[in-house]
């Protein structure tokens, strides 16, 4: 029997997420939307390309959530698009209402389910996911450090013209323009970035990392970036699927790691069959630490903002 995964939301994430999982053969897939018709034409479609792309698995569009019944993995992808102009604490309330109405409901037909979050203002969704399912911290997880590292990824391989595949790098912290890149722990084949670029382009590829979903969203104009969050969705559903034991920067709860407690965060987790399997606490120097201090302090912010 194959694994069996539920995505909320058939937007551009959530169909981004559905078509990599189906052409990775992670599972089936069923697509929850409230437009009527629009994950069932999407399903679809996709469907429909598995003889050319070779994948077997069912693409199911729904619009209650009956048809996700079981499901061993739930990807929230639901809420508004940031606009231009709009930053991720912006879609607080709105997204908030969204997020605790998806949340109960997967509750009541999957309460067995690994919930990896999407939905912004990510580390505060993330939160308020963990409080309504009332999951244990394991199985709940967002996905933004992957996606901050990806796009830092991007910029050191183009700024040096080297492959991607060989160049790594990690982001913590929250997931916004607080977000905390560390060069001294990005490297290119092993060779920290800080032995190959001077500081005053190392500085400006961490801000344009921190302004990355801006950039994109200024760009879109009616939307926001989908096929970056999209992959880096699918690598985490993939490392809990196949029980690969990835070690990936993730919103994760935080009970005394770092110094911190009762907030989800962004830091390296070890993710496999269990979850978030392990906290990976690293040491950081002064001003990675106070960057990391100053970001923790605008996700409890946030937080509070929800009034739990």
């Amino acid at each position: 029997m194959r694994t069996k995964i539920t995505v909320v939301g058939a937007g551009n994430v959530g169909a981004t997420v559905t078509q990599l999982i189906a052409y990775k053969e992670l599972g089936d897939v069923v697509m929850v939307d409230i437009v009527e018709g629009l994950p069932q034409g999407k399903g679809l479609d996709l469907l429909e390309a598995g003889p050319v792309e070779g994948f077997d698995g069912q693409i199911n569009g729904a619009n209650s959530y009956d048809a996700t019944a079981g499901s061993h993995i739930v990807v929230i992808t639901a809420g508004i698009a940031r606009k231009p102009g709009m930053s991720r604490e912006d879609l607080l309330a709105t997204n908030a209402n969204i997020v605790r109405s998806v949340t109960e409901q997967v509750v009541k037909y999957s309460p067995d389910a690994y919930l990896v979050v999407v939905s912004n203002p990510l580390d505060a969704m993330v939160y308020l996911v963990k409080h309504v399912s009332g999951f244990p911290k394991h199985r709940v997880v967002g996905m933004a450090g992957v996606l901050d590292s990806t796009r830092f990824r991007t910029f050191i391989a183009r700024e040096l013209d080297v492959s991607v595949e060989d160049v790594q790098a990690f982001v913590l912290g929250g997931h916004g323009d607080s977000m905390v890149p560390l060069p001294r722990y990005s490297t290119v084949a092993g060779i920290p970035i800080t032995h190959l670029l001077p500081k005053d382009t190392i500085d400006r590829l961490v801000q344009r990392t921190r302004d990355g979903g801006g950039e994109i969203v200024n760009l879109l104009k009616t939307g926001s970036a989908f096929y970056a969050p999209g992959s880096s969705v699918v690598q985490m559903v993939e490392a809990i699927v196949k029980d690969k034991k990835r070690v990936l920067p993730c919103a994760a709860y935080l009970e005394g790691e770092y110094g911190l407690k009762d907030i989800y965060f962004g830091v390296p987790v070890k993710l496999g069959a269990g979850g978030v399997e392990q906290v990976i606490e690293i040491e950081l120097a002064a001003e990675e630490r106070s960057a990391f201090v100053a970001s923790a302090k605008e996700v409890r912010e946030t937080i509070k903002q929800l009034k739990l």
